[in-house]
């Protein structure tokens, strides 16, 4: 997996521009009511996509939503954290707990104004855990489960369950 480096201190005007609306439009969507066309309008508006029947409850803060791509039938809880500069895919039949954060983007530990970017992919029909955190880079497989405050490092294999800090295989499925 190829990493993606982004120097913040040669965006264009254009890029420091669509964060501020980002800010924006993500302080408005957790200050409306849910489930209603204002709500959906907003939501779709700062995500690049997002498929029938899924729903991201607020509170949320997403960066650079763009690169965010949400299958059907999709539930992310409240509080979550989409830092998603290197691409976030969450598939089909997904569900994410309250807490969780998916951040596919990092900072280099010399040059801390360059982002280290690096996909998080969720496969279908896995399950994070409540304050789960998948870090840049990570795919958790099809039917895995990340079990509550891990935070998880490496692929996840499908069918398993994982915990943790760093997140560990419990079982097999």
């Amino acid at each position: 997996m190829e990493e993606v480096r982004i120097d913040m201190r040669k965006q264009t005007p254009e890029e420091v521009a669509q964060g501020m609306k980002e800010a924006q439009l993500c302080f408005k969507l957790n200050h409306t009511m849910p489930y209603t066309d204002e709500y959906n309008s907003l939501l779709k508006e700062l995500l690049g996509e997002m498929g029938e029947g899924s729903r991201v409850m607020p509170p949320t803060t997403v960066v650079r939503g763009q690169n965010v791509k949400i299958g059907k039938n999709v539930v992310v809880m409240t509080n979550s954290l989409f830092m998603s500069a290197g691409g976030i895919t969450i598939e089909d039949d997904v569900l994410v707990a309250a807490n969780a954060q998916l951040i596919s983007n990092n900072h280099d530990p010399e040059e801390h104004q360059i982002l280290t970017c690096k996909p998080v992919v969720l496969k279908r029909n896995c399950w994070i855990g409540a304050g789960a955190t998948i870090l840049p880079g990570v795919t958790v497989g099809e039917n895995a489960i990340v079990g509550a405050g891990a935070v998880v490092t490496k692929d996840v294999e499908p069918n398993t369950v994982v915990g943790g800090i760093p997140a560990k295989l419990i079982k097999r499925l």
